[in-house]
């Protein structure tokens, strides 16, 4: 109670008058009940969350498996097949056949995949805990579709992805143990170990892949033996914490050391590709059969990510050929499988991939052997990302958007070369646009939402996106959204000079009244990994909800996108930020913020607010320690103050290393700038950290007390980076940031 006297310039002392003047400070901070409620509503109760259809495609095309609750609050749900072209469903697994004997509920799919000839579908149910440390398994069951009957195969598997477990006759699972590979053969209920040196703290064996005609195994081994190890501590037990292990990269040190092997499914030696490397290491962006069993694809990076190239590799002989190749000064790829591997056409003689070596993400072209290299998508626009190739028709499709950098539509081009590209998503849906493709490319799961309307999902028949049937419209959901969107999210550009035009976004309240002043509260990213100003229902990385219910209270809640960030604006955009994450989005956040405020008179520069989470989080710090006559608030989520101190397998594509770049690392640090803070600060960090760990933060709270600075800080006992653990955590977060931004930079126009 004192300090928030304090903060008022009162003195703590308990007499009634004292008392009074405290309960009045206290219903100042108090959230209002109705932002409150609907906080609770949001993040508690979770009556806000757009229902999706997750669909897995059957191989011919005719129809797509779902697993759909049996009841809304049960938790359950059950198998079910629809017919594409009449929407015929059927229940392939029902609740009844999941209540096993010996089992008090009844089993909980939480993945699934058919057998390449329909018999089967194997069933991984919900995780585990098992073990000292906490491990999930999860165990695998057979359902025979002709009989009903199901049967357990396997037993405290590791949890994942069952798509690619069954071999291409049906009759053999591969599934992983313990970072070991096995085989189990459904005929004779045989278990075969293809690897014996997978060990959890250091070797794992993993991305295993049948060959087409089922005899081999091709599989990644990771071996992090040689990474540091960094304690964690469980506070489960407050008298006798554990202390747990956990393999970490940091800048510049050791990285895991990666190799290729293939092995028969019936066991035996393992053959080891021969992969030229490097000392300092590499990592692998994808290993795939290339369209037979004597061949593997292998796509390799260098540790920097400023070299990338596929490698055909014989699997008896071992030799590698290189048939592609490509370098940029600071990245060749850093978008996270936007350009990440290649797709055989024409019986596997070419091969279409994605480069941004003329300045623009485009697809090529390229012949097996790499000789013949066509561009397939000139001009100054880019490819967002891949869709697929429709070989039977001889289109390429593809997500763009070259008039908005915001959006997303799909296009498709012809792969002779010929005419130009086309627009197939329907002009009259503006926002963003996804497709989950049939296998012949016929149908698609066609998803459509804008930042304030939920996403409608419809069957549509391609290649005139002519829409069959919708299967979720979430009408619900925009019915409950109604009362939040009484002023639709605007969109605008706002033009800082020197040919810079960065997308930005703003909430204004219900209320708003342009003949005032309002405060801003800035949300902020600003890095590589992902854009903020995005027209989708997850709206700046799912936080829409959160501003809206903000904006309300009386704020003008804003959101740039600065140079640095993955728009699809050229590579130039994206690589302006190379050498030092921070000074850059720094300069063009707040001169993006000045111009806000001098084109908007209702803009009040006085009072202004900026929030963000792990790289925003380091922005947000960035903002108050380099610009504090600009900023007078901050709330820093999970922020890396120290960059060299962050995982090697980001920060190094964006900064190298420390010894390569040490002035780079010292203008990204914002702990090296933390004398400069003024204004109000909020740091909030989960103690169970496995990616932005605590220490990292803990520096700078010794750096801030050191130079005397007020400041306050939060933590979350054993929450790890999304800070989703432990009932109420997501609820109590935002509404202890709602506090502290009213506390500190009251509400309101003037």
């Amino acid at each position: 109670m004192c300090r928030v006297l304090r903060r008022l310039g009162l003195v703590c002392i308990v007499t009634l008058g004292a008392l009074h003047v405290l309960r009045a400070a206290e219903s100042w901070t108090q959230v209002p009940a109705e932002a409150e409620s609907r906080l609770r509503a949001v993040y508690e109760r979770r009556e806000f969350e757009a229902r999706s259809v997750r669909a897995v495609w059957l191989r011919d095309s005719s129809g797509y498996m779902a697993l759909e609750p049996v009841a809304e609050s049960s938790g359950e749900r059950e198998l079910v097949q629809y017919d594409a072209a009449s929407g015929r469903r059927t229940v392939l697994v029902s609740r009844s056949q999941l209540a096993v004997a010996g089992r008090t509920k009844p089993l909980v799919i939480e993945d699934y995949a058919r057998s390449p000839d329909g018999q089967v579908i194997l069933l991984r149910t919900s995780g585990r805990e098992q073990g000292d440390g906490g491990e999930r398994v999860a165990d695998y069951w057979a359902f025979d579709l002709k009989s009903g009957a199901i049967r357990e195969i396997i037993a405290g598997a590791d949890p994942a992805p069952t798509a690619n477990s069954f071999s291409p006759d049906s009759q053999h699972l591969l599934y992983v143990r313990q970072q070991n590979l096995y085989v189990r053969d459904l005929r004779s209920d045989r278990t075969i170990p293809l690897t014996f040196d997978g060990e959890p703290s250091s070797i794992a064996n993993g991305s295993a892949s049948w060959s087409p005609n089922g005899t081999q195994i091709a599989f990644v081994q990771s071996d992090s033996s040689g990474v540091g190890l960094r304690p964690m501590i469980d506070q489960s037990d407050p008298t006798y914490p554990k202390v747990r292990w956990i393999r970490f990269a940091r800048v510049g040190t050791t990285i895991a050391t990666l190799r290729v092997g293939v092995v028969s499914a019936e066991g035996g030696a393992t053959r080891w590709l021969s992969i030229p490397s490097d000392p300092s290491g590499f990592y692998l962006g994808g290993v795939s059969w290339a369209g037979n069993s004597d061949e593997l694809l292998v796509e390799k990076l260098s540790r920097s990510r400023d070299a990338r190239e596929f490698l055909l590799v014989n699997v008896r002989s071992g030799a590698a050929a290189r048939i592609y190749h490509e370098t940029d000064p600071a990245w060749v790829d850093a978008s996270y499988q936007a350009n990440a591997g290649l797709e055989w056409i024409r019986d596997g003689r070419e091969f279409v991939v994605l480069s941004e070596r003329d300045g623009w993400r485009h697809a090529y072209i390229v012949s097996r052997d790499g000789a013949k290299q066509t561009l397939l998508t000139p001009g100054a626009s880019e490819i967002i990302s891949r869709a697929r190739v429709d070989e039977a028709n001889g289109w390429f499709y593809y997500l763009a958007s070259p008039d908005n950098a915001t959006q997303r539509y799909l296009f498709r081009v012809r792969l002779d070369g010929s005419g130009k590209s086309e627009r197939v998503s329907p002009a009259d849906q503006p926002g963003t646009h996804s497709y989950d493709f049939s296998p012949d490319m016929r149908w698609a799961l066609h998803t459509n939402s804008t930042f304030d309307t939920p996403p409608v999902i419809d069957l549509v028949r391609l290649p005139e996106n002519r829409v069959v049937r919708v299967l979720e419209d979430n009408r619900a959901l925009r019915a409950r959204m109604a009362p939040f969107v009484t002023k639709p999210t605007e969109f605008f550009k706002i033009d800082i000079g020197g040919g810079v035009v960065m997308d930005a976004w703003m909430i204004k309240p219900r209320d708003f009244d342009p003949a005032k002043k309002y405060p801003v509260f800035v949300f902020v990213y600003g890095e590589p990994h992902g854009q903020t100003v995005l027209d989708d229902w997850s709206g700046g990385q799912g936080h829409s909800l959160f501003h809206r219910i903000i904006a309300d209270i009386g704020y003008l809640v804003v959101s740039m996108d600065n140079r640095g960030t993955p728009a699809p604006k050229g590579a130039a955009w994206r690589r302006a930020v190379f050498g030092s994450l921070g000074p850059l989005s720094t300069e063009e956040q707040a001169a993006g913020l000045r111009e806000l405020g001098r084109a908007r008179a209702y803009v009040d520069l006085s009072r202004v607010g900026i929030w963000g989470w792990s790289g925003g989080g380091s922005n947000t710090l960035n903002a108050l320690f380099r610009k504090p006559d600009l900023y007078h608030l901050g709330i820093a989520v999970a922020p890396k103050p120290q960059p060299h101190l962050y995982n090697a397998w980001f920060q190094e594509i964006f900064m190298r290393t420390r010894e390569e770049n040490p002035e780079g690392y010292r203008t990204s640090a914002p702990i090296n700038y933390a004398e400069g803070l003024k204004g109000h600060l909020l740091i909030v960090h989960g103690t169970g950290e496995t990616n932005t760990h605590l220490q990292i933060t803990e520096g700078l709270v010794d750096r801030l007390i050191e130079l005397g600075k007020r400041f306050d800080y939060m933590s979350y006992p054993n929450r790890d980076h999304g800070l989703r653990e432990g009932l109420g955590t997501p609820v109590h977060l935002r509404l202890l940031m709602t506090r502290y931004l009213i506390e500190h930079l009251p509400p309101g126009p003037r």
